[in-house]
């Protein structure tokens, strides 16, 4: 084997070795449900950086920009006259939009992370402090107020002929950034009935979820509604102490189902293959197809006493070489070791995969669903 085939079949096996260990071991509830009502909600605000060194945005381009300061400067109790108002020029500011989430039980006093994005033509916000920004709620409330200086970690310096970035200058992260003015609160339904939303729907992992809560809590605790939700009854002995219920809840085990499916990007080379794959009885050949194209001038210069000029015509090449293709035979019920090794047998590349198991699911051999990202 070459160093090609070797990175191949080290990649197979090591997707079949983590799908492999993941079905073997159970996963507790936390982390493949979420209890519904508990989640995190996003914020967002306009706002204002200041103290950029010259990066900032173009104020007789960015209109926006412009009036954002004079609302600002109104809102500190100065007036700007009209001949004024003309003639302001600056560059050191830039409008933003500022992004954030609530977390779940946060409550007013805490702090949040903040993300800070620039909306005109500012090449950086590197050096830069936002000012006092709202943060509002999809419902028009403000939660959160947003402040202090950003830490871009990206640099961009250049001139008219040459240009040096890295990363991305235009956008920064404030850590506690924002402070919490209003929580969002969880009540508890009035019937007493918890639901959790499996992140990913199954039916088989839905009835184990449900199995395993009645097995710690005692029958009829929790029944499945469908692939993606489990509804729990909260006992008698834990009526007074939701949180505790809730954390011995989603510290329970629960065997969790993997659909066989192959996940293949296009764009990347990728793919992960699940342990449950299989492939019915099927030959396989691959060969590689490679072009070859060469271009070259072919000048045509005429006699020194003839009457024509000298011209020049580009002359194409093109040549076709295909690899020999090997076959190989897949039984039926092969394992994603098998695969893996009789695919590797062909030489076949990561791209070269992508195609086969394109051929393979048309030709119905494949048990289990292809993904294509």
């Amino acid at each position: 084997m070459n160093n090609r085939q070797h990175t191949i079949l080290a990649i197979l096996l090591a997707a079949a070795l983590l799908f492999s260990a993941g079905v073997a071991r159970a996963a507790r509830i936390k982390d493949i449900a979420d209890l519904e009502g508990v989640r995190y909600n996003q914020l967002l605000g306009y706002g204002l950086v200041i103290g950029l060194n010259g990066t900032g945005d173009d104020i007789k381009k960015a209109v926006f920009t412009k009036q954002a300061m004079i609302n600002m400067i109104k809102r500190l109790g100065l007036s700007i006259t009209p001949d004024v108002f003309r003639r302001m020029k600056t560059d050191n500011v830039a409008a933003v939009m500022v992004t954030a989430e609530l977390p779940p039980f946060a409550r007013p006093g805490s702090k949040i992370d903040v993300m800070v994005s620039s909306m005109g033509d500012a090449t950086s916000l590197s050096g830069g402090t936002l000012l006092m920004t709202p943060l509002k709620g999809a419902d028009g409330k403000t939660y959160a107020v947003a402040q202090g200086p950003l830490a871009v970690g990206a640099i961009a310096f250049g001139g008219k002929a040459a240009k040096v970035q890295k990363n991305f200058p235009t956008a920064g992260r404030i850590a506690d950034g924002a402070l919490v003015e209003r929580s969002v609160g969880y009540h508890l339904p009035p019937s007493g009935d918890l639901l959790y939303q499996l992140r990913n729907t199954d039916f088989t992992t839905a009835a184990h979820m449900a199995e395993a809560i009645n097995r710690r809590f005692g029958p009829n605790t929790a029944h499945s509604i469908d692939s993606g939700s489990v509804k729990v009854l909260m006992p008698q002995d834990y009526k007074n102490d939701l949180v505790t219920f809730i954390s011995d809840l989603e510290n329970i085990d629960v065997q969790v189902d993997v659909p066989a499916r192959i996940v293949v990007n296009e764009r990347t080379g990728t793919i992960v293959m699940g342990k449950d794959v299989r492939i019915s009885k099927v030959a396989v050949s691959h060969g590689n197809l490679n072009l070859i194209i060469s271009e070259s001038t072919v000048i045509s210069q005429p006699n020194p006493l003839a009457a024509g000029q000298t011209v020049t015509a580009p002359q194409t090449t093109v040549e076709a070489v295909e690899d020999e293709g090997n076959l190989v035979v897949l039984d039926m019920g092969v394992s994603i070791n098998e695969i893996a090794k009789a695919l590797n047998a062909i030489g076949a590349t990561p791209r070269d995969l992508i195609a086969i198991f394109q051929a393979i699911k048309a030709a119905g051999a494949l048990q289990g669903e292809l993904i294509i990202l």
